[in-house]
This record gives structure tokens, sequence and C-alpha cells, in this order.
């Protein structure tokens, strides 16, 4: 029986990928770093970096370091690379959004009178920093981050882990994400049933269900 839905946070309830984007371009323009390839690099050498977190090859820290050295091609000690990110993240955390569709289908799920759990593999103090600016930490229940994670998504221990602080069983969540390998294939490989959120339509092919706005996730859930 259903009994809580989880949702990961960014890219399903907050806008991140749109705030990182425009958040780089300004920055790297003070080290002289410019062009249109500008945020499309910084993505993918924040994903490489970041995905070496998740896999616990890396401390939080230390991916944030490797990827300023990486992008910006310099040589820089720890507390330089800390001093020249935070550039970076005051006008990323600047250009934070919610989704539209974020606190009614948040609320949707209350409503049915399951719990709202959020799953995350992001840091536990920016991410709770995160819920707190954007108001929305109580539209939740709780919140699990990627620190307290033996590994992060998809990697099944992480979600055996969300299980196991729930005190439930595969039967009794649904895992609600953007990405189709780290929230719905990760969920599926334990036995937990997942919804793709896809607002852009973009995974029209993909053989999972599938919502365009949050408000849509129990209309295709069994329960």
């Amino acid at each position: 029986m259903l009994k809580s839905v989880l949702f990961d946070l960014d890219g399903t309830l907050v806008d991140q990928q749109s705030a990182a984007a425009a958040a780089v371009v300004g920055w790297a323009a003070e080290y002289g770093v410019t062009g249109p390839e500008v945020a499309a690099r910084w993505a993918v050498v924040s994903e490489k970096h970041y995905r070496r977190y998740q896999r616990r090859e890396l401390t939080f820290a230390e991916q944030r370091r490797r990827r300023v050295r990486e992008f910006l091609e310099v040589e820089a000690s720890d507390a330089e690379a800390d001093g020249m990110f935070e550039g970076y993240v005051r006008r990323y955390e600047d250009g934070w959004t919610v989704f539209d569709d974020a606190v009614p289908g948040l609320r949707a799920v209350r409503d049915a009178g399951l719990g709202v759990v959020v799953l995350t593999n992001g840091n536990g103090d920016h991410q709770r920093f995160k819920l707190d600016r954007l108001g929305l930490t109580g539209e939740i229940d709780e919140l699990i981050t990627g620190d307290t994670l033996p590994m992060g998504k998809p990697d099944p221990r992480a979600f055996i882990h969300a299980l196991d602080r729930l005190e439930s069983t595969a039967d009794d969540v649904v895992m609600v994400g953007d990405s189709l390998e780290n929230d719905i294939r990760g969920a599926r490989a334990v036995g937990i049933q997942a919804v793709l959120i896809d607002r852009n339509d973009a995974h029209r092919g993909a053989d999972v269900p599938r919502v365009r706005v949050l408000t849509q996730v129990l209309d295709v859930v069994r329960r």
C-alpha cells in the first residue's frame, strides 16, 4: 500500500539547470572565458566531477574545486578554488526558481494522505538552504540527502537506505524525478515504481510512466 512519494529535488522541484547556465556565463567572463558554448561546457565538467562525488570518489568540496580547475584551466590551491567557486555559487543561488507545478504537486500528494519525501544526491546543508530559501521546507515531510547515503542515486544502496530510513518496503513508495538514469531506472532496479517528470516531452519513447506536470503523478501510480 502506497505510503509516501519520493521526489528528486534539482530538475524536479527546482529549476537548477537554468540557474546554473545563467550563473556560469557572468562568472566565467570574470576570468576571460566567454563564448556560446560556456554553459554547455560547464554542464559537462560539472556532471563529470559531480558523478565522482555521487560515487564517493570525491568529497563535496573536492568536486567543486575540480570543476573550477578544469573549467577555468587554472592551477589553484584549495582555498583559491573555493574562493573562485563562491563567485559562481552566489549567482547560481540567486537564480534558483521553483517550477510552477512543484507546490501544487506536493500538496496533491499530501491531500491524498501520503508522505512527501525529498531524496536528493545533493549536500545536506546546501539542499536545506535551498528548500528554506525557496519556501519549500514546509511543503515536505522528510529530506534525505546525498551525504547521508552510502552511495548516490542511481546506486541501489541509495534507495535501500531511503526505504530503511522510512521504515518502508518498495511497495510503500513511488519515486518521481527528471532523470531516467538516476531516479527512474535506479528506483525500478530495487522494485520501486517510478514516474518520470518530462515537462518538455523529451523522453517520448521511454517505456516508463511519464507525466508533464507534477499534479498528474497520482493519476499514473498504482496504489
